[in-house]
């Protein structure tokens, strides 16, 4: 890392009040110089708490708006304006009035990687590591899970007393993680366990032996005992997993194991970032204030 970068960082965010959030699956370097790193679910709840009247997201668009909405009296700015996640688009407004329309004692679940937009007409939001706990507790028989379809699955398997409507969309990273490759990768690594994001497709889930949230992967390698892994997720995670388990091996199925979109995110970024402190994250009041009901519903249900 350059030091003087490093130490301009650190000088910068100290002048300008600000808190540095970053996701795993950024680059290491970035995630280095984080004040808080997680998961979504993790830096949205910390986004809530902060004290500093400034927040500079390492992340993609839809983790700043989060951030935002929960601390709509704060600047957020993202440190790449253009890093977004196409997962997030791949469900409109017009297709969960559609489903309410059809449905009665319906309740639209938002998986946390969508737009304010559709938070805003939704009635609680989840993430991968609390979407089981909030999906329970919801009195709604009829579910209708956007925009993930994988995680919906993922979570209906779990709860078969709720009918699930799903949506199609997906993550493409970890859609590229094909079932065959993780056979291919337990063949070359036989003494290896598997453990896999429940972004992944069914098929891939059915030959894991942990499934989970990127925190939970990260907690599950660093308890166990067991020392080589398969890790069926975004590779940003393998800093975090390396750093905790130094005497650990970590194995990818694949090349295609990469965010575009995170990668945007760069140190020099970070930095110009911080000197502008213009790539704000903007929504309307209106938003606001209905997109806030299910980020706060997912905190008190969580």
């Amino acid at each position: 890392m350059n030091g003087s970068m490093k130490d301009r960082i650190s000088e910068l965010k100290k002048e300008k009040d600000v808190a540095i959030l970053a996701h795993y699956y950024v680059d290491g370097e970035v995630q280095k110089i984080a004040d808080y790193v997680g998961d979504s679910f993790y830096l949205s709840k910390i986004a809530a708490g902060l004290e500093q009247k400034n927040i500079l997201f390492c992340g993609v668009r839809f983790m700043g708006e989060s951030a935002k909405l929960l601390s709509p009296e704060k600047k957020v700015v993202m440190a790449d304006d253009f890093a977004d996640c196409p997962m997030a688009h791949m469900i409109t407004v017009e297709k969960i009035a559609e489903v309410r329309e059809q449905y009665d004692d319906l309740a639209v679940v938002c998986y946390v990687n969508s737009t304010a937009e559709i938070k805003a007409v939704s009635d609680v939001c989840v993430t991968s590591s609390n979407a089981l706990r909030v999906v329970k507790k919801i009195p709604q028989k009829n579910i209708f899970f956007v925009p993930d379809e994988n995680l919906g699955r993922y979570v209906a398997k779990k709860i078969p007393e709720k009918n699930f409507i799903f949506n199609d969309g997906f993550c493409h990273v970890h859609k590229s993680i094909t079932v065959d490759n993780v056979l291919k990768a337990k063949e070359i690594y036989p003494d290896a366990i598997v453990l896999t994001h429940p972004e992944c497709t069914g098929d891939v889930i059915a030959v894991s032996d942990f499934v989970g949230s990127t925190s939970e992967i990260i907690d599950f390698a660093t308890k166990t005992d067991c020392e080589k892994f398969i890790i069926c997720t975004e590779m940003g995670v393998f800093f975090e997993l390396q750093e905790k388990n130094p005497g650990k091996k970590f194995y990818s199925v694949g090349h295609r194991q990469f965010c575009p979109n995170m990668k945007k995110v760069t140190l020099d970024k970070v930095e110009q970032a911080l000197e502008s402190m213009t790539s704000t994250v903007e929504l309307p009041d209106d938003i606001i204030v209905e997109a806030r009901k299910p980020l706060q519903r997912m905190l008190e249900l969580s």
